[in-house]
């Protein structure tokens, strides 16, 4: 079974697929805190949330007719036996992307013949949580996966340059620098991006924040 606080069909915010339509999973719970976190309700340990199996959600998307399916939290890879799931998307010709934290290891999906799509986050400063990243990740990403940086400073631009070129990420995926939202202003993402030459990596918007209220749920 899986703890779902969500389930519903719109247009992917970020990662490689925005614009595109996607069916959304939101699982509940997170290991992380992150100060600017926009579903911190979807990690309390009594939100509100409804047990479903592998075949249901399955169900659930293949009736939304929307190919893409978009795994979520929380932290979807705190789900147990989140790989069934995916088995069972794929063997309905569905597209699976999982967007995770970047603090659990993504080894074992990764290696998979029916391997989902990852759009992982490395936590920058101003999250409080950037000891809890998971590097090793890494190792196991490849150009259709995504690394995002969300930043809320230029501090946080700064170790993202540096992380980017460490470990030569351009060179194994997408990278995309997104900013905290009312945080920064993307016009000064653009200004560092062109300081530092910052060759191959993208400025992401969340579109969802921008087509509706940014606090609104469903979307």
């Amino acid at each position: 079974m899986y703890d779902v606080v969500e389930k519903f069909v719109s247009i992917n915010g970020e990662g490689t697929r925005a614009g595109e339509l996607a069916a959304f999973i939101r699982f509940k719970g997170c290991n992380l805190c992150c100060s600017y976190c926009d579903t911190s309700w979807a990690n309390r340990a009594d939100a509100d949330s409804t047990q479903y199996t592998a075949e249901q959600l399955c169900e659930w998307v293949c009736e939304s007719r929307v190919k893409n399916v978009t795994l979520t939290g929380g932290e979807p890879l705190l789900q147990e036996d989140i790989a069934a799931l995916t088995d069972m998307l794929f063997d309905n010709g569905l597209s699976v992307e999982i967007e995770t934290n970047g603090s659990i290891s993504v080894r074992e999906l990764s290696l998979r013949k029916k391997r989902p799509i990852f759009t992982l986050d490395y936590k920058l400063p101003s999250s409080g949580m950037e000891a809890k990243n998971n590097t090793d990740n890494f190792a196991y990403l490849r150009h259709e996966d995504t690394v995002k940086f969300v930043s809320g400073s230029i501090q946080d631009l700064e170790r993202a340059a540096e992380i980017i070129a460490g470990y030569s990420l351009t060179e194994k995926c997408n990278v995309y620098l997104s900013p905290v939202f009312g945080k920064i202003e993307p016009a000064e993402i653009v200004e560092f991006m062109k300081e530092k030459g910052l060759n191959g990596v993208r400025l992401q918007l969340q579109l969802h924040k921008f087509i509706w209220d940014p606090e609104k749920r469903g979307v």
